[in-house]
């Protein structure tokens, strides 16, 4: 496996957050979701993720620079064979001498680690990371969405209503397996919220643009428009131009407000009549639009 940081584009000394910040930006862009036509976007995703796995563990980052563990997070085998160690611990015992459970620890400890001292003979298995990219209203109404891990196993993910960009959820027991009967760690997956065609989330409101024509804008009209949970109708009052907000109660995310703002889009085709009317019409309050600005 290719060294973590070349995989993230990173460097030896860059920051967590900016560590963090390489991952998710190469997380959204390979995801195997928004890459169907792309066979080779899932390999690369499985090395992204791979690399973040080490990368994002304080611990697992220093043991690979230190060159206790390669880049699948493996153990190296030590500089010198361990039966050097070993055989200078078993050498305190005579052929005839057995040793205590206690002096069993300590040999086997010197020949594989502390995690085998203590009499336990266990470790318990590290954490895995993972990311997993929602869709706008699966974050907003919650959702169950299945994640493929690297090695194959399949996990059903709970999408807690509400849930934010970058929130990062544990899953107990569902990380590498431990050692020597030890509990395995849990899976923590960072969830990334794919962005909407029409929706844009501001702390728990939502807020939209909706096309209006002239005859609405002016008349007004009561047109049905799109929210979280489907559509609805709203009354457009006569005389809204570009840039007027309605307010939707209610309507946002976990009691927040659905905010729409009416953007005038002129006819994609003159119109003779609409033109000639223009021309002569004179207003009966004239106004300066630019004013404000000069």
């Amino acid at each position: 496996m290719d060294d973590p940081y070349k995989i993230l584009g990173v460097r030896r000394d860059d920051s967590d957050e900016t560590i963090r910040a390489a991952y998710r930006k190469l997380a959204k862009r390979h995801h195997p979701d928004l890459n169907p036509d792309k066979p080779e976007a899932l390999d690369r995703f499985k090395a992204i993720n791979a690399a973040n796995d080490i990368l994002s563990d304080p611990d697992k980052r220093a043991r690979f620079d230190r060159g206790e563990i390669d880049a699948a997070g493996n153990e190296r085998p030590p500089e010198r064979p361990f039966y050097r160690d070993a055989g200078a611990q078993a050498g305190r015992y005579s052929s005839h001498e057995q040793p205590s459970p206690e002096d069993l620890a300590d040999l086997f400890g010197a020949a594989f680690g502390d995690r085998f001292r203590g009499g336990g003979f266990s470790t318990e298995g590290a954490d895995a990371h993972y990311s997993l990219t929602v869709d706008f209203l699966d974050a907003a109404n919650g959702a169950v969405r299945r994640l493929t891990l690297p090695d194959g196993r399949v996990l059903d993910v709970t999408i807690p209503p509400g849930l934010r960009d970058g929130h990062v959820l544990r899953l107990k027991g569902q990380g590498h397996p431990g050692f020597g009967g030890g509990a395995p760690g849990d899976a923590l997956v960072e969830i990334n919220v794919a962005p909407h065609k029409l929706f844009r989330r501001v702390g728990d409101d939502v807020l939209m643009e909706l096309p209006v024509t002239l005859q609405e804008a002016v008349l007004g009209a009561t047109l049905e428009v799109p929210t979280l949970k489907g559509k609805v109708r709203l009354r457009i009052p006569p005389n809204s131009g570009t840039g007027t907000k309605l307010r939707m109660a209610g309507r946002g995310i976990a009691g927040g407000n659905q905010v729409v703002e009416l953007k005038l889009v002129l006819p994609p085709v003159p119109e003779p009549a609409l033109a000639e009317f223009l021309t002569q019409w004179k207003p009966e309050h004239p106004f300066d639009p630019r004013a404000g600005g000069r």
